[in-house]
């Protein structure tokens, strides 16, 4: 069994083909990939922002010796297979998706095409490419049926989902275990699902999301407005599951790759399921400072709840039971909530310090370093 460990021998060299490599996590993942010598290649939509991580960092210069850097829609099956079939990939990870709550309210269609029918084109052009050891499709903790009880979700739980994109993720869940039963298990290629908890980390700006709205607001010495203060989720900084993705790839390419084929959780610590409130007032404090130690930068940090409930509806109680992953992958979280605050707090300082994407590059490729 793996000593919480990637093991870089395995990656150097490797053909990976990344979706949504554009993205928060795929930014990150890219950046990791690199490190570890694997050639990629990217497809996804540009980046939104011109502050996305992305697009910030330049990543496409920057890695450009690791990463082929397609733009294209998950959604155009044609262009797809031709992106697949010109990178010959060893293992795929699927990480394209509309990833927002509430987004998904206000374009349901968008995103159940996206994150369903997506999954959809993405196995089924695979499934024509020779070549493939592995497909990991990135899903979300989300894809569980919340009874909003206190127990942990495990792997065998029902999935469901209350709003578009929590349902979202649970179709693309069994899109993916009909494709593997049906076709690609009797191909010789393992599928996996990856289920992690909410992340953070630096370079995150989406919207409607608790940290990112925090920065925006501080940043420009605004007050953060909190929608469920008591809203409880499984916070954990973006390299933990980043970590287990590439270990559960290894496993799958490995000589017991069927037994890893197979949905898998990865969330934090128990002591790291807090409500929001928790969150954010650790937060302050860590802002506060950094922000002084940092001459000033990012103003103050200050927060309200609404006084009225949200109008949609967003879960209020989920957590992760991840002992599968422990025991079979040897993979365990080891960032406590407050290390991992304390990074993401220190990335988003610096980033309002540091002009170059250079620089930022550099702190995101120490954290990874200092923390994989």
């Amino acid at each position: 069994m793996a000593a919480n460990r990637i093991d870089p021998a395995f990656w150097a060299g490797r053909r990976v083909f990344l979706t949504g490599h554009t993205g928060f996590k795929g930014s990150w993942l890219g950046i990791w990939l690199d490190m570890l010598g694997a050639q990629t290649t990217g497809y996804a939509l540009p980046p939104e922002r011109a502050e996305d991580m992305f697009a910030h960092l330049q990543l496409e210069r920057a890695l450009a010796g690791s990463l082929d850097h397609r733009i294209g829609d998950i959604g155009d099956f044609e262009t797809l297979q031709e992106a697949l079939r010109a990178a010959r990939p060893e293992i795929v990870i699927h990480m394209a998706a509309q990833p927002l709550v509430r987004r998904s309210y206000r374009e349901p269609l968008a995103t159940f095409a996206t994150n369903v029918m997506g999954t959809a084109h993405l196995l089924e052009a695979a499934r024509h490419v020779p070549g493939i050891q592995a497909i990991l499709l990135v899903t979300t903790d989300k894809c569980y049926e919340n009874l909003e009880h206190e127990l942990p979700y495990k792997e065998g739980d029902h999935l469901g989902g209350h709003d578009p994109y929590s349902a979202s993720k649970a179709g693309s869940e069994i899109v993916g275990a009909a494709y593997r039963r049906s076709f690609l298990a009797e191909q010789g290629v393992m599928v996996a699902t990856a289920r992690a908890g909410n992340v953070i980390g630096g370079g995150d700006w989406s919207e409607d999301r608790l940290i990112p709205d925090a920065v925006r607001a501080w940043r420009d010495s605004e007050t953060l407005v909190i929608r469920s203060p008591s809203a409880t989720r499984p916070w954990q900084h973006v390299i933990e599951p980043l970590r287990g993705y590439l270990m559960l790839a290894e496993a799958l390419c490995g000589a017991g790759g069927a037994a890893a084929a197979e949905a898998w959780n990865f969330g934090p610590q128990l002591d790291a399921v807090q409500p929001v409130r928790h969150v954010i007032e650790k937060m302050v404090d860590r802002w506060g400072a950094m922000a002084a130690e940092m001459r000033g930068q990012g103003g103050e940090a200050r927060w309200r709840a609404e006084n009225e409930l949200p109008a949609l509806h967003e879960a209020q109680r989920l957590q992760l039971d991840c002992t599968k992953a422990a025991d079979k992958l040897g993979w365990t979280p080891r960032l406590s909530l407050d290390q991992a605050l304390d990074l993401t707090t220190d990335w988003y300082l610096r980033a309002a310090q540091e002009t170059a994407g250079d620089a930022l590059l550099a702190l995101t490729r120490a954290q990874i370093s200092n923390n994989s």
